[in-house]
């Protein structure tokens, strides 16, 4: 059974496939394609500096119309990672609780948290991750009343 107290490193996902912040969008482009992920850790020395969600993504290729959609290989290739990487994003540590995930989803907006241990990325939590844990353990929920 689940226990919400439990560590994080119990949910998390470790396959990690990541982008450095000079990588061309013609690599965010290939992994979206052919990955069911929604974020790609960007990282610099095993260190995270940044986070694309598909949202980023699909909102950079917004701005152009359908019609044009031939050129997004060369617009791809003329932009990097880091102009539309988000900063600033927020971690946990591996022996955080998986409540406290769920304390930081509550309050933000984002859907995706990396997983550092001693500031190396060692892996990232979803919501979907959580959703799932959560689902395969349905007693969990009595284990831990979530503060409202």
């Amino acid at each position: 059974m689940l226990n919400l107290q439990s560590p994080i490193e119990m949910i998390m996902s470790t396959d990690l496939i990541t982008v450095g912040e000079f990588d061309p969008l013609t690599r965010v482009k290939e992994i979206f394609d052919n990955n069911n992920l929604h974020h790609i850790p960007v990282v610099e020395s095993c260190k995270i500096i940044g986070i694309i969600s598909k949202s980023d993504y699909l909102f950079f290729l917004r701005g152009f119309s359908p019609d044009e959609a031939k050129y997004d290989i060369y617009r791809l290739k003329a932009h990097f990672v880091h102009e539309i990487m988000t900063v600033g994003v927020a971690t946990l540590e591996v022996q955080e609780r998986i409540v406290v995930a769920l304390e930081v989803f509550k309050e933000n907006l984002f859907h995706a948290i990396p997983i550092t241990n001693n500031e190396r990325l060692v892996g990232i939590v979803t919501t979907y991750d959580i959703i799932n844990a959560l689902a395969e353990n349905k007693g969990a929920i009595n284990q831990y009343q979530i503060a409202s």
